[in-house]
């Protein structure tokens, strides 16, 4: 799909990381762990980048979660910065077959913005009653609320800090159960450990639903 889509709210969810929710334009569906490209037109040339959900359904809006590195980001990092509720963006997708499709257990392994789609895989597995555990590493937290919430909701929840190994939070969340899936969302040192983990945690690397922000 080739549309328009118009931010319904705005808000922190922790430094520098925003949770901009959509209007959801007629026809758009997607399941959470997919990705969107959002743009925008600025000094006459058109600039886009790929944003994951991190809502577990889509219905009348959509959310999206944007970490903005406010000295190296760019001029559409400035742009989606300033978004306010009104604001118009280009949209096109969604995108991408490693998402939540229904698995009995879903273990999201995330960093930096892959909070987004661990905390709607998450939610939404708890949703479908399913089971659910998130392995999250950031020295800042963003959507603690959302993650408080799921850990009372009985999903298992382990943060770490940036420089923190995660073998030991990941072989505590893979049960080995049948149906058991890994999610693995954020940047290429983060995936590069979470196949690690999980393959000296006796899993299948192999078998993850990942993706790399690069």
């Amino acid at each position: 799909m080739d549309t328009t889509a118009t931010v319904n709210a705005v808000e922190t969810v922790g430094r520098d990381t925003y949770a901009l929710r959509f209007d959801a334009p007629d026809g758009f569906a997607a399941e959470p762990g997919q990705f969107v490209k959002l743009g925008t037109e600025i000094d006459g040339e058109s600039v886009a980048r790929f944003y994951t959900l991190s809502s577990p359904t889509v219905g009348d809006t959509f959310e999206v979660t944007v970490g903005i590195d406010p000295e190296e980001g760019g001029e559409f990092s400035a742009f989606l910065a300033d978004a306010e509720a009104g604001t118009e963006m280009t949209l096109s997708g969604p995108f991408g077959d490693q998402h939540y499709d229904g698995e009995p257990r879903a273990v999201v392994i995330a960093g930096g913005p892959g909070v987004g789609p661990a905390v709607a895989i998450a939610e939404r597995a708890l949703d479908d009653g399913a089971e659910a555990a998130v392995v999250y590493r950031d020295d800042d937290v963003s959507h603690a609320d959302r993650l408080d919430r799921l850990e009372a909701r009985g999903a298992a929840v382990h943060l770490l800090d940036a420089d923190e190994a995660l073998d030991d939070a990941v072989a505590e969340a893979l049960t080995g159960s049948e149906g058991e899936t890994v999610f693995v969302y954020g940047f290429a040192d983060l995936v590069a450990d979470a196949e690690a983990a999980v393959e000296a945690a006796g899993g299948d690397a192999e078998a993850a639903k990942v993706e790399n922000f690069g």
